[in-house]
């Protein structure tokens, strides 16, 4: 991994040709907010005041399902100050989106803007990134889980992926609670605990099946949609010792409709070189990346993506394998000798 830059070094190569507009707050993408809420509140209506079948009710869960990860898309754009700027207003709309996630503005802003943004795919300090060979080698559970065949590794994985971002939420929860000062800890709790009272109140009041429909389905659905781009966003790029968004993020493409109704979140990349700027702006700066250093810049279909997720094990090896315990094949890493098109193991090292 040589010639390594920092986010900043990019970005201050990209801006000069950036329009001033790029760098100011947009408002405007409230009002996609606006609609998933309005469509989130009407199907819990319908979902409660009427006894529909349960295939109607299970389209409506999808449409929910749908809603709760467009805000989510639009609460991470918030919190990163780039829809408003007052910090009242930005954590208490940060938090009516993320509300359906349960995630909190304020452990959101810790965990992710803090500590994932700047720390990006160190392997100690990025509290996403996944663990090295020589850590999981100390974890007695992980050396048991890593022993099985890698296709049943993969199925799990992927069902995971419908419950992993509402538990990793938790996780950092609990990891980052007591960073807080203690007159800060109450509000994040709160911030956490509030939704989660109002999802269980609910069930109350709707009754198990309906809840079932209304919730926690749209619930499972949102975590997928969520992360199924999250899981792309890094997990195939090497560790890195240095924040090169180049070297370490990876951006998807998708059909134009579904990047108009998830706020332009595949461009992961051009978010990590300027977090504090709108999505609206990132097919410029993707532009200009792809005019100035083609040969570094990594994008791939979301569907070859997940294919390449499948395909590999969650492993590092000395920062730049993909590595499989259990056989000791490794795949490379995008920049690496890892080729999406056709993945092919070699053979690292012997069991």
């Amino acid at each position: 991994m040589k010639d390594l830059h920092s986010f900043s070094w990019y970005a201050a190569r990209v801006k000069k040709h950036m329009p001033k507009d790029a760098f100011k707050p947009v408002p405007s993408r409230l009002f996609g907010g606006l609609i998933y809420l309005l469509i989130t509140v009407a199907s819990f209506l319908i979902i409660g005041l009427f006894n529909l079948h349960p295939l109607i009710n299970l389209v409506f869960s999808v449409v929910i399902g749908a809603s709760f990860a467009g805000l989510g898309f639009l609460g991470h754009e918030i919190l990163h100050g780039t829809v408003v700027r007052k910090p009242w207003l930005r954590d208490t709309l940060g938090a009516i989106a993320f509300f359906p996630l349960s995630t909190g503005p304020k452990l959101w802003r810790k965990w992710h803007n803090m500590n994932h943004h700047v720390h990006t795919q160190h392997d100690e300090n990025d509290p996403d990134a996944w663990p090295t060979l020589e850590k999981i080698s100390k974890m007695k559970i992980f050396r048991w889980i890593y022993r099985l065949p890698l296709f049943i590794r993969a199925f799990f994985s992927f069902a995971s992926l419908t419950v992993q971002f509402t538990a990793h939420s938790m996780k950092m929860f609990f990891v980052y609670i007591k960073e807080f000062k203690s007159g800060k800890q109450t509000e994040v709790w709160l911030q956490v605990v509030l939704p989660w009272v109002t999802w269980i109140g609910l069930l109350f009041i709707m009754g198990f099946e309906k809840w079932i429909f209304a919730f926690f389905i749209p619930l499972l659905i949102a975590n997928f949609i969520v992360m199924a781009y999250i899981s792309t966003n890094h997990r195939l790029n090497p560790l890195t010792p240095v924040n090169d968004p180049l070297a370490n993020s990876l951006t998807v493409t998708v059909p134009k409709w579904v990047d108009k109704i998830h706020f332009n979140f595949s461009y992961h990349t051009e978010h990590h070189l300027f977090p504090g700027m709108s999505p609206k702006y990132y097919p410029l700066v993707k532009q200009h990346i792809k005019d100035m250093w083609p040969d570094r810049y990594h994008e791939m279909p979301m569907t070859r993506a997940l294919i390449a997720l499948w395909k590999t094990p969650r492993v590092y090896f000395e920062h730049n394998e993909l590595v499989d315990p259990n056989s000791g094949n490794g795949f490379g890493s995008l920049g690496n000798k890892l080729n999406p098109r056709s993945i092919l193991p070699r053979k690292l090292f012997k069991k």
